[in-house]
C-alpha cells in the first residue's frame, strides 16, 4: 500500500501519514502528536469485494502494523461520514484497539433516509455503535493537540471536517486534489449549494493549512496518486472553485458532472454496513449476516 508522510512542523502541528488504498481510490490517515505518541485514525478501510459480498482486513491491519512499529498509542478511531465506496473499519478497530471511535451527530439524519431507501424502518443504531456522535463545534484532544470538528455537508448532510492543531485539516470528500476540483453531491441528502458553502468554510483556514482529501485516482498528467495540499493552493488553483467562482457557477458545474457519474459499485452494500461503522448486521437463523439490496430506486 503506498504511503507518505507529511512531517510535523513543530508544538501544536501534527505528524500525518496518509497510506493510499488502490481498489477505492481512498486515503487512510494516521494523525499523531509528536510529544505524547498519541495518534488518531481517520477513515481506516476494511476491503470489500462487490462481486461476492466478502471482505477483507488487509488495509486496516497494515495500519495496525505501522502504529505498532511506530509505537503510537491509538486514542480515538475517526470517521469523516458514512462512505458509499468503501466499508469502514471503524468497529473492527475499536474491538481490537479498544479505543472509542466517532462520527458527526448527523449521521442520525443520514440513517433515517436509509432506513426509507433499505425499507429497514428499525435498522442503524448510531449511538450504540459509535462511541461519540460530533457536533459541529466539538472540540476534543489527541495528545497535546487541540482538534476542532467543523460539519462539512455536501457530499453528504452530515460529513464532518477534523481541523488538527494549528495547520492540519482533514476535509474528506469536499476538496479534491487542486487538479482534480472537488467532490461529488448527487447522493441522498447531497447538495451542491451545501458542498459550495463547506468549501468556502474550510477556505475560511489560515492559508498555510495542509489539507487531507478522502480520494484521489490521478490523472492522465499525474499518475502517482496525492492526497495534501494546502488553503493557498486551493484557494488559488483548483479546478472547480479555484479563482473565486461565484456559487451558481459553481452549482451548474457540479449538477452537470454529476449527472454524468454513476454509483459507486460498492455503495448499495456498504452503506448498510457503515451505518453500523462498518459491523455486520445480526445473524439470521442460519447463522449468516445478509444485506437487502434496493432494486430500480437509483
Amino acid at each position: 500500500m503506498f504511503s507518505k508522510h507529511s512531517p510535523s512542523k513543530g508544538p501544536g502541528s501534527p505528524d500525518v501519514f496518509g497510506f493510499y488504498e488502490k481498489p477505492t481510490g481512498s486515503i487512510q490517515y494516521i494523525v499523531a502528536c509528536l510529544e505524547t505518541r498519541k495518534a488518531a485514525l481517520v477513515d481506516v478501510v476494511m476491503g470489500f469485494d462487490p462481486a461476492s459480498a466478502s471482505s477483507d482486513t488487509g488495509a486496516a491491519e497494515e495500519i495496525l502494523r505501522f502504529v505498532e512499529a511506530e509505537k503510537l498509542e491509538v486514542a480515538w478511531i475517526l470517521d469523516t461520514h458514512p462512505h458509499a465506496d468503501h466499508r469502514m473499519a471503524s468497529y473492527w478497530l475499536k474491538e481490537r484497539l479498544g479505543a472509542p471511535n466517532a462520527i458527526g451527530e448527523k449521521v442520525r439524519d443520514i440513517a433515517e433516509l436509509w432506513r426509507d431507501f433499505y425499507h429497514l424502518p428499525d435498522a442503524f443504531a448510531p449511538e450504540e455503535d459509535f462511541d461519540h456522535l460530533f457536533a459541529d463545534g466539538d472540540t476534543f484532544k489527541i495528545g497535546n493537540l487541540d482538534v476542532r470538528v467543523m460539519l462539512s455537508p455536501g457530499h453528504t448532510l452530515g460529513s464532518i471536517t477534523y481541523v488538527v492543531g494549528k495547520d492540519a485539516a482533514f476535509v474528506h470528500d469536499t476538496f479534491m486534489q487542486p487538479d482534480m476540483g472537488t467532490s461529488r453531491c448527487d447522493f441522498p441528502g447531497g447538495t451542491a449549494q451545501d458542498l459550495y458553502a463547506s468549501l468556502q468554510d474550510i477556505l475560511s483556514l489560515p492559508d498555510e493549512t495542509r489539507l487531507f482529501i478522502g480520494h484521489d485516482y490521478g490523472t492522465e498528467f499525474r499518475m502517482t496518486p496525492a492526497w495534501e495540499s494546502t488553503v493557498a493552493e486551493q484557494r488559488r488553483h483548483n479546478a472547480h472553485i479555484g479563482g473565486g467562482v461565484s456559487e451558481a457557477d459553481y452549482v451548474k458545474q457540479r449538477e452537470t458532472r454529476d449527472a454524468k457519474l454513476s454509483l459507486p459499485d460498492r455503495m448499495l452494500h456498504v452503506l448498510q454496513l457503515n451505518l453500523r461503522a462498518g459491523k455486520d448486521p445480526e445473524p439470521e437463523a442460519d447463522g449468516n449476516s445478509y444485506v437487502k439490496i434496493p432494486l430500480d430506486r437509483f
